[in-house]
């Protein structure tokens, strides 16, 4: 079995679009799927971060229970979104071995809608895993195509986020497995995947 790569996207995905998870309180979440897009209280003007791994998502709102994240919503958006999204995007930390200097990384970060971060991807039980899970954070024109023309559907998966926590504790992260959706490699184009410095 070979070691996973060490930063690859993984998602939820078909030929037409992948799901995306965020977390928000009841009002933004509730009035976002009435809507079956983000409007008030949601605002545009702030970043919004997307996550295409539901372990991530996980990790990051405490399976739906930390303030403020107590309503998980997958968010199925279309792939030529999303690939806008990376095409248009810059790595939200300095690399020198991707950045001419540090001038020209921030002069690019400002310049750029869509900032890329990846982060350690975890178990079912959140344990830190040796690659990396990305988040793609959206601002400005980026968030005002997300909301008006990427997202396909929205889905309350609260629930499932509970279930899925009450098995990890009560000893059975394979029963949670079963139940988490399947997230297989997204296959990136070349110029994308070096833009957003992913290894696969």
């Amino acid at each position: 079995m070979t070691e996973p790569l060490l930063r690859q996207i993984r998602a939820s995905h078909d030929e037409y679009s992948l799901v995306v998870y965020q977390a928000y309180p009841a009002p933004i979440a509730g009035a976002a799927l009435a809507a079956g897009t983000f409007v008030a209280p949601f605002k545009r003007e702030r970043m919004t971060w997307i996550k295409p791994s539901f372990r991530w998502m996980m990790y990051r709102s405490g399976w739906g229970t930390k303030p403020g994240q107590e309503r998980v919503l997958a968010v199925r958006i279309s792939r030529e979104g999303f690939e806008w999204a990376l095409a248009h995007a810059c790595l939200s930390h300095y690399d020198r071995d991707r950045h001419t200097s540090a001038e020209a990384w921030m002069a690019k970060l400002a310049a750029s809608p869509v900032r890329i971060q990846w982060d350690p991807e975890r178990s079912t039980d959140l344990g830190t895993l040796p690659h990396r899970a990305i988040q793609i954070g959206l601002t400005g024109e980026a968030v005002d195509r997300y909301l008006d023309e990427w997202i396909l559907d929205l889905t309350d998966v609260t629930a499932l986020a509970h279930e899925a926590h009450a098995l990890v504790q009560a000893g059975q992260p394979e029963a949670a497995d079963a139940k988490i959706p399947v997230e297989t490699p997204y296959a990136l184009p070349g110029h994308l995947a070096a833009r957003i410095a992913a290894t696969g």
